[in-house]
């Protein structure tokens, strides 16, 4: 089987050089990978983009990412398991996966290796899609408010009020559905055409951000907030700082270089009001767990767009323009 795959071409869309946005994106026949010690093959259903996706594309991660060109972009995807490498476990052939990939061998192709340690099951109940949504997203939301804002989902401990940002994006709509199993207050923004879908998704109170309530970030009912998820950009320290209980919070999941100086700031004055970076941490009990809110019907992905492989442009290019309501999908 292993020599048979190794053998074979597939389809993967990849790029050789940093810039080009979209149109740097080239359709390609590149060897099938070979699945090394503790990984595994999937044949892929589903891919999601993310923006760190075309950030890396763009230059923003060099030299760090790409490790090299041409490179295979896109870390989260569903699929099924046709390959098991020396020393795998818990996987094998015609299992049925959700994984989050290194970013050395990626997924927007037929075929990837992922490691079976990022790698969980995904039963009947989660559709390719809806699982493929969940990684980098799923788990940025999940570690935001449970590690960072301390939000325990189990509804436990006393009510936070949360700010959630961008709420209609991909992060921030996992963000909502997830503080709501948890004992919060949710006020959430987003742009006017998303008002109601957010609520839709749980939110207690949705502003929009280009109102002058809005833009101010003011709770319609008066509220501090304990903790802000902060998925949006372009928002100044100042404009959070009044809005804030005495020990809240701003986690910054996009931090810029002016957020560092302000997190730096605020820990030398001892300032009970903090800036907190968040850089998102895989784990594999994480994703699972959020699989199973999915199965149970209790966390949903959202949906953008879903577009074919061979067309894999035009989702890269809506993941730029910024403005999709959820995730973008990438069908082999």
């Amino acid at each position: 089987m292993a020599a048979a795959m190794a053998s074979k071409l597939m389809h993967a869309v990849q790029y050789d050089s940093y810039g080009g946005g979209a149109s740097g994106l080239k359709h390609a026949e590149v060897p099938v990978p070979t699945p090394k010690k503790g990984d595994i093959l999937l044949k892929l259903e589903a891919a999601s983009l993310n923006p760190v996706d075309w950030k890396i594309q763009k230059g923003m991660f060099r030299p760090l990412l790409p490790r090299k060109f041409p490179h295979i972009p896109v870390t989260d995807v569903a699929g099924e398991v046709v390959e098991v490498g020396q020393g795998v476990q818990k996987f094998k052939p015609g299992d049925k996966v959700v994984a989050f990939l290194t970013h050395t061998v990626s997924g927007l192709a037929e075929f990837a290796a992922a490691s079976e340690s990022l790698t969980v099951a995904r039963p009947p109940e989660v559709s390719a899609a809806d699982g493929a949504g969940l990684p980098v997203a799923g788990l940025t939301a999940h570690q935001a408010l449970t590690q960072a804002a301390g939000v325990k989902l189990d509804g436990s401990g006393q009510q936070k009020n949360i700010l959630i940002t961008a709420a209609s994006g991909g992060v921030g709509q996992y963000a909502v559905q997830l503080a709501k199993l948890g004992n919060t207050h949710v006020t959430a923004t987003c742009s006017a055409r998303n008002i109601e879908f957010v609520k839709s998704l749980g939110a207690d109170e949705v502003l929009d951000y280009k109102t002058p309530e809005g833009a101010a970030l003011n709770s319609p009912s008066g509220r501090k907030y304990d903790a802000v998820v902060h998925c949006a950009t372009g928002i100044p320290w100042s404009t959070f700082e009044p809005n804030l209980s005495a020990n809240g919070k701003v986690i910054d999941l996009t931090p810029s270089p002016s957020a560092f100086a302000t997190f730096a700031l605020k820990k030398l004055t001892f300032s009970k009001k903090q800036l907190v970076p968040l850089f998102m941490s895989a784990k594999s009990e994480n994703l699972d767990y959020l699989v199973k809110l999915v199965k149970e019907g209790k966390l949903k992905t959202v949906i953008d767009s879903k577009h074919p492989l061979s067309k894999a442009e035009d989702g890269w290019a809506k993941s730029i323009d910024g403005h999709a309501t959820g995730k973008i999908i990438v069908e082999p």
